[in-house]
């Protein structure tokens, strides 16, 4: 690798000068990069030397855009074995056409850098994308860059090294700082609540959700269910499989397949059943419609049964009877305000669980530990569950607590 000067002159006659990179890359094949000044070409070269050495350089020129990468990424899904899940597919498209390819599509990966993902996440929150948004965003983002590392088609991703320089710094603090917690009565079925659900589920969705109350599954968990999976006897449930949103016939046709693994590997877990759930379910399982899937919650047919059915005619109407519910600002005939559920869809059941894992056994709970609330969850890692529910564990700092430690302290010292 060399830098060398170079001089000529332009139609004005003027002497111009630049400083240009000789070099190899990893392939052998002989790269030119023009400077204006040479500080900027000493730079590169010192950069593109260790790149080549370590088989990660990839010149301008064998680059592409970030939309050709992300159409490339959208391949990589499709045909991965298995292939991912409409869903997911959909997602990457969503994010691929209607945030990444906009804003900054027509950029080369190889001109991408830190300050440059900054930037896109600032102007994703100036079209009024929501802080979750741009955080599914940009993972869609590092996601892409990754595939394209693969592909070898980009030396670096800056999405990767961004999360590295916050995981070190106070940025994560801060944005840790600004998620706001769930709250009980809020976010969270209150357990009196949660009675008051259970004594006005009726029908066929009644046994669905006391599964949800009590086994804090995902709904595509649930709808995925089969009887095989479930242990009557032992009073226990095993997580091998979900089902995805999509289908129908037409998603049958082309070949998709609506049952999948479940989010990660830890997402394959044994859940303990209460013998309440257990002898619900003993009932169920008499009646159950059958079909070639052996779902625990399908359809009259058998089938899939959609997330939008359970919620609008399973849970939502016992809330509405149980009066979990809170005023709207639309008005009946009288003037009274209109009533709407409180909780708008199954993940509140999950929050509830997990609470109620957490809290202490004189207040009803379970008072399992992280670790145990982790695995119960199907959460990927202790930090995930300790960033959602960390602060639902009880306090060691209470004064019932101190008193009592207190007094077991003392106890030991006058005994010896």
């Amino acid at each position: 690798m060399s830098v060398r000067k170079r001089e000529w002159k332009a139609g004005s006659g003027e002497t111009k000068t630049a400083w240009v990179v000789d070099y190899r890359d990893g392939g052998g094949v002989r790269r030119l990069r023009t400077f204006a000044r040479k500080k900027d070409a000493d730079a590169f070269a010192a950069s593109t030397s260790v790149e080549v050495r370590d088989g990660t350089h990839v010149a301008d020129r064998a680059t592409v855009t970030v939309e050709e990468a992300g159409r490339e990424w959208i391949k990589t899904g499709e045909n991965s074995d298995p292939p991912l899940e409409l869903s997911t597919l959909d997602q990457r498209r969503q994010h691929l056409d209607l945030h990444i390819a906009p804003l900054i599509g027509r950029e080369k990966l190889s001109k991408l850098n830190v300050p440059g993902v900054r930037a896109f996440q600032d102007r994703l929150r100036e079209k009024g994308a929501s802080a979750d948004m741009v955080k599914r965003v940009t993972v869609s983002l590092g996601s892409l860059f990754a595939d394209a590392q693969e592909r070898g088609v980009a030396a670096r991703n800056p999405v990767a090294e961004l999360a590295k320089r916050r995981g070190r710094g106070r940025a994560s603090q801060g944005t840790r700082r600004q998620k706001k917690r769930l709250e009980v009565g809020v976010d969270i079925p209150s357990p009196a609540e949660i009675g008051a659900i259970l004594r006005h589920a009726k029908g066929r969705y009644r046994p669905l959700i006391v599964t949800a109350i009590f086994t804090g599954m995902r709904a595509s968990e649930i709808r995925g269910l089969r009887w095989q999976d479930v242990d009557l006897k032992e009073g226990k449930i095993h997580i091998r499989q979900r089902a995805d949103r999509y289908h129908s016939a037409r998603h049958r046709e082309a070949g998709h397949n609506p049952i999948g693994m479940p989010k990660s590997e830890d997402g394959q877990r044994t859940i303990p059943l209460p013998p309440l759930v257990s002898n619900i379910l003993r009932e169920w399982k008499l009646q159950c419609p059958k079909g070639e899937l052996d779902l625990v919650f399908p359809t009259g047919a058998g089938a899939i049964e959609y997330h939008s059915n359970i919620v609008s005619r399973g849970l939502l109407p016992a809330m509405l009877a149980a009066g979990v519910t809170v005023e709207t600002d639309e008005r009946d005939e009288a003037g009274n305000p209109i009533l709407a559920p409180k909780y708008t869809g199954l993940h509140a059941l999950r929050h509830f669980y997990a609470s109620w894992c957490i809290n202490r056994r004189a207040d009803g709970g379970l008072e399992l530990p992280p670790k145990v609330v982790q695995t119960r969850m199907g959460h990927a890692s202790i930090t995930m569950t300790m960033d959602v529910y960390g602060h639902l564990f009880p306090s060691t700092n209470d004064a019932k607590a101190l008193a009592k430690a207190e007094r077991t302290l003392f106890a030991a010292v006058h005994a010896t």
